[in-house]
């Protein structure tokens, strides 16, 4: 059994790559997630953590460190945040498109302008066609968790892909919480060593992000969705060992339903919201109300048959996030509508934007999000676009009512 630590969100993800043993981290500060590498800086200069500690001038070259690390058939880990996240847009696809199992902590906040340090997903957002694993967190403890269960799925010989682990900036990544903080050697049984069938070595020259034209980068293309798909299989699996070795699951590793038996509505979300919205469907179902919550776990690869599988429950689903696309509402919500067409009893869908800039999304808010929907499955009529107290909520009438 492991100890029991009380941590942030930040410490437990340096808790969580310390565990993995990766021979390089590559470091550049950037609020809020700067403690991380902060954290395994100690670890390394207190003899805890044995590995390459490389202090780079941005994160654009904290990511190409790794991608060279990564080349010459090393575990690697760094993290980052909003600005520095879009610093190293031009390098994530070359690190999924040469098939190198980057591990990445990701704090959600704000892209400028404004300039704000706040949670906000839209820095991750921009980047989930990157070929990138992305997985959103809860808790601290699931942070931890994600960053083992990661390097075991993305280093799989059927994936081969980087890896983000995102957590909502201050709300998670600078709350303290009790965290269950695994033996090295439970890890070390766990997850086995890196072992790439393809690396840079003096001996045996190689290619590694070659120079291609159209006789042979669709194939490429295509071998990177074919690691996606492979890659829900291989997280369901994983999910399933890690639970038996360390008793903690996160639903099924790509979605997680909470009392939706019965339930007539269903919200989903990620992140920190998901634990208001817990509460929320708590109260609720003692007053007899028929509400129900799906939390996605995995937003790369997305689990579509899942959700398909969940929204045949309901009447009217709402997606919940803290991000928006401009002109066109939210990402998760318009997935979330591609997921789902053509059921036989497609459930209307409601998307509902909040808390961008680090606005609190409370108890009140979510409620009013589920008293949106069940006045749509009484009326059987999505709302049209409105603003509610100060919160942006974007929707979009149904496609069968149009």
């Amino acid at each position: 059994m492991g100890e029991k630590h009380v941590v942030s969100g930040n410490i437990a993800a340096a808790y969580g790559a310390k565990l993995c043993r990766p021979s390089v981290v590559s470091a550049y500060p950037i609020t809020p997630q700067t403690t991380i590498v902060e954290k395994i800086a100690d670890f390394v200069n207190n003899g805890e953590m044995d590995c390459e500690y490389i202090r780079v001038e941005s994160e654009h070259s904290a990511l190409s460190a790794c991608f060279g690390a990564e080349a010459a058939g090393v575990r690697t880990f760094t993290a980052t945040s909003s600005q520095g996240l879009a610093l190293m847009h031009e390098i994530l696809y070359g690190c999924s498109g040469a098939r190198l199992p980057i591990n990445m902590a990701i704090v959600n906040r704000t892209l400028a302008a404004p300039i704000n340090i706040m949670a906000e997903w839209n820095d991750a957002m921009p980047e989930r066609d990157s070929g990138w694993l992305i997985q959103w967190c809860e808790s601290g403890q699931e942070v931890l968790d994600t960053i083992i269960m990661n390097y075991r799925v993305g280093e799989d010989k059927q994936v081969l892909l980087p890896q983000f682990c995102c957590m909502d900036a201050f709300i998670l990544s600078h709350t303290y919480e009790p965290v269950d903080i695994p033996l090295q050697k439970e890890v070390d049984d766990f997850l086995p060593p890196l072992e790439l069938e393809y690396i840079l070595d003096v001996n045996k020259p190689i290619c590694i992000h070659p120079l291609c034209d159209d006789r042979y980068t669709p194939e490429f293309r295509w071998g990177q969705e074919k690691a996606m798909q492979n890659a829900r299989q291989t997280i369901l699996k994983v999910g399933e060992e890690f639970y038996e070795k360390f008793g903690r699951r996160y639903g099924n590793g790509l979605l997680e339903e909470y009392k939706m038996d019965g339930a007539e509505v269903a919200l989903v979300t990620m992140g920190a919201n998901v634990s208001t919205a817990r509460i929320v469907v708590d109260e609720m179902r003692k007053r007899k109300i028929a509400v129900g919550l799906i939390k996605v776990k995995s937003f790369r690869p997305f689990p579509i048959a899942e959700l398909r599988e969940t929204a045949k429950k309901v009447s009217v689903i709402g997606v919940l996030e803290r991000c928006a696309s401009f002109g066109m509402g939210g990402p998760l919500y318009t997935d979330l509508r591609s997921a789902i067409y053509g059921l036989k009893s497609q459930p209307l869908a409601i998307g509902f934007v909040a808390g961008l800039g680090g606005r609190d999304i409370n108890k009140n808010t979510v409620e009013r999000c589920y008293e949106v929907m069940l006045e749509t499955a009484k009326t059987g009529k999505v709302p049209s676009n409105f603003v509610q107290n100060g919160e942006l909520y974007y929707n979009h009438i149904d496609a069968r009512k149009e």
